[in-house]
């Protein structure tokens, strides 16, 4: 169980993670006077840049994990892929506010669909898959299509199958099932939109939501996140209300993102978790009366949370490696209604999350226009303009 403690300025906060996550955490964490300490097996991550200290080695490393909780009065995490039981070992030696029950759940696909059907949020219908038997007595019951995931690791689309016909069922590796590996075989609903909400709780049980995005990926990573997602207030609300209610039951502290799929007949369903700060709530920063990451340090810090209003209409745009001459090219002639955000990795390549942009306007037309003229990305499709500005009936 994790140690009790209050902080204040001038203490110390462990980072298990060293990215742009923990990076932008700790930059909000200054301006509340905490010093940092970061662990990362990279010597130049995002988030050892802004830390007081850093400690190279990997995530399983128990000795380095030791030594993170000795020299923190605080210790959180900034990402899932992280064994639940090395956390458990740091709340032996100090605070953990997160804990290690919330990653143990949310790093396991099946054990997270299991927890938010127990809350009474609704799921695409599932099966627990660890055979080759198994999978094939699933896809039959479930029909197609069908997505096979991996129930732990995995993300931006890795480790994950699509199986729309049965000749699809013929693409799959030979050894897949043959290590013991488990699976989640999900039904693949026809969603029109997908959404998400970060939700803030601190010790205290105060929960506070932000605006709902809709998210347009484009080769299975987040390309934007517009707010306010155009949708009814009615929607907005219950898909605020949803992340709540998860958020309620896991009786979490810190910050969680919910994804959710948006049906055509006006239906919400629950998708994936993120114990921590989201790539679609970066829009916060600019946009919002206060950001994710100052609200998640109030939460884990036992403060009072701020109202998360949006101020004005805005889009978050993912910098990939792909997009990083551009970049530089136009670092100069970016307008004043455009955010820069850089992460200062130290290499860039294909698809890898560089950085991002949010642009600020008077109206979610507005702001995709300008994204356009920015020229940095290639224009929306008329699918991908769909997704984002396409209402959809409340059933």
């Amino acid at each position: 169980m994790s140690k009790e403690v209050s902080l204040l300025p001038g203490m110390t906060i462990g980072v298990l993670g060293g990215g742009q996550l923990g990076r932008m955490v700790m930059l909000e964490g200054r301006k509340l006077g905490f010093r940092f300490i970061t662990l990362d097996p990279a010597e130049d991550c995002p988030g050892s840049q802004v830390a007081d200290d850093h400690i190279v080695a990997a995530y399983d490393d128990l000795r380095a994990a030791e030594e993170l909780a000795k020299r923190s009065d605080m210790v959180i995490y900034e990402f899932e892929n992280i064994d639940p039981s090395v956390v458990k070992r740091i709340e032996t030696l100090t605070t953990v506010p997160q804990g290690s029950e919330l990653l143990r759940v949310t790093g396991h696909r099946l054990h997270e669909k299991q927890m938010v059907s127990a809350a009474g949020v609704p799921v695409a219908e599932y099966r627990s898959v660890e055979t080759r038997t198994q999978f094939s007595r699933a896809w039959q019951e479930l029909g197609l299509p069908v997505v096979l995931k991996t129930a732990t690791g995995g993300y931006d689309g890795k480790g994950q199958w699509m199986i729309r016909t049965e000749k699809d069922l013929h693409t799959l590796p030979d050894d897949l099932f043959e290590n013991g590996q488990e699976f989640v075989l999900e039904q693949l609903v026809p969603f029109c939109k997908e959404i998400s909400v970060v939700v803030a709780r601190n010790k205290q049980g105060d929960i506070k939501a932000f605006p709902p995005t809709v998210n347009l990926h484009r080769n299975h990573i987040l390309h934007l996140s517009l707010a306010p997602a155009p949708l009814s207030p009615e929607l907005l609300s219950r898909a605020q209300q949803l992340a709540k209610q998860t958020a309620e039951h896991l009786q979490m502290v810190g910050l969680l993102a919910v994804e959710m799929f948006l049906l055509p007949n006006g239906d919400l369903l629950v998708n994936e978790l993120a114990p921590r700060p989201h790539n679609s709530g970066h829009y916060t920063f600019d946009a919002c009366s206060t950001s994710q990451f100052a609200q998640f340090l109030r939460a884990v810090l036992g403060l009072p949370l701020h109202e998360a209003k949006l101020r004005q209409p805005v889009a978050m745009v993912n910098l990939l490696g792909e997009h990083h001459a551009a970049f530089e090219q136009k670092f100069y002639q970016f307008p004043t209604d455009v955010q820069i955000h850089w992460y200062g990795k130290t290499t860039a390549k294909v698809g890898r999350k560089m950085g991002h942009l949010t642009i600020l306007g008077d109206s979610t037309q507005q702001v995709m226009q300008r994204v356009e003229e920015l020229g940095i990305w290639s224009n929306l499709t008329e699918e991908e303009r769909s997704i984002l500005f396409t209402e959809t009936a409340i059933s």
